[in-house]
């Protein structure tokens, strides 16, 4: 098959379209996108600045993709980049910011994520293979989630935060602090609830791995001795368990990060 274009559609001269490619009406395509194998740009969406988007993701209408971060004083660069992993999906009026050039100038979509209607990811965020993130719900700059990291509804990310791998963020919640890998949070301003359960069973992980991250959280949210004194505890306790190293290991590397805790 070769690219479809409809007639009503802008195709800016050096934009780079690969196989399969269809670009619906009233679509607008830039001069520096790349556009991989078998991506679908439906009617009226737009994909801006040097953006690529890799084999088969979907931009749907009224998405605005590649535009430049929400920075004071930010000039047009060729270091301001976006990168959409594959198969991903853009729901309708979703958008997404390319990176600011003095902090790498990077922001980066995985692969299989799923973006619900009015979305948006800020400049410089990095978003994990697999991730959904519900209507309505705004990730500001700079945030890092890892894979499989699911998002409510009409959920506020603050910078900076960080999400660690399979966590859940209850829908309304705002977020002001880090969340541990396979964490549960909710409301305002969000406080960690336990562990993602449903989600992990949901991922095929063993009832025997469920149960021991399920004890490791308790005795990391002890009432007894510091936190740091149980967080060491917890990774003396099960060091030869990646899952709850994988929690440790995200508290030790927080430097001068709150982390969403319990109530």
């Amino acid at each position: 098959m070769t690219v479809s274009i409809h007639s009503t559609a802008i195709v800016e001269d050096g934009a780079q379209l690969g196989e399969n490619v269809s670009v619906g009406a009233h679509a607008h395509l830039g001069a520096h996108v790349q556009i991989g194998d078998g991506v679908k740009i439906f009617p009226k969406a737009m994909v801006f600045g040097r953006t690529v988007l890799h084999e088969n993701v979907e931009i749907h209408p009224g998405a605005v993709i590649g535009g430049g971060p929400q920075v004071l004083g930010y000039q047009p660069s060729a270091e301001s980049r976006l990168e959409v992993g594959a198969r991903t999906i853009m729901r309708e009026h979703t958008t997404l910011h390319t990176g600011s050039p003095e902090h790498g100038g990077l922001t980066k979509i995985g692969s299989d994520c799923l973006f619900m209607a009015h979305t948006h990811a800020a400049h410089d965020c990095k978003i994990g293979d697999k991730c959904v993130i519900a209507n309505n719900t705004h990730i500001g700059g700079h945030v890092t989630a890892g894979d499989q990291v699911w998002f409510g509804g009409a959920v506020a990310v603050h910078q900076f935060c960080r999400i660690g791998d399979h966590a859940f963020v209850g829908g309304g919640a705002i977020l002001v602090a880090d969340v541990i890998p396979y964490g549960s949070v909710v409301g305002n301003h969000a406080h960690l609830t336990g562990l993602n359960v449903v989600g992990l069973k949901r991922r095929g992980f063993s009832r025997q791995t469920i149960h021991d991250l399920r004890a490791a959280y308790r005795l990391l949210y002890a009432k007894e001795g510091t936190f740091t004194e149980r967080l060491e505890d917890t990774a003396e306790t099960y060091a030869e368990m990646p899952e709850v190293m994988e929690i440790v290991n995200f508290i030790r590397s927080s430097k001068n990060r709150s982390l969403c805790l319990p109530r």
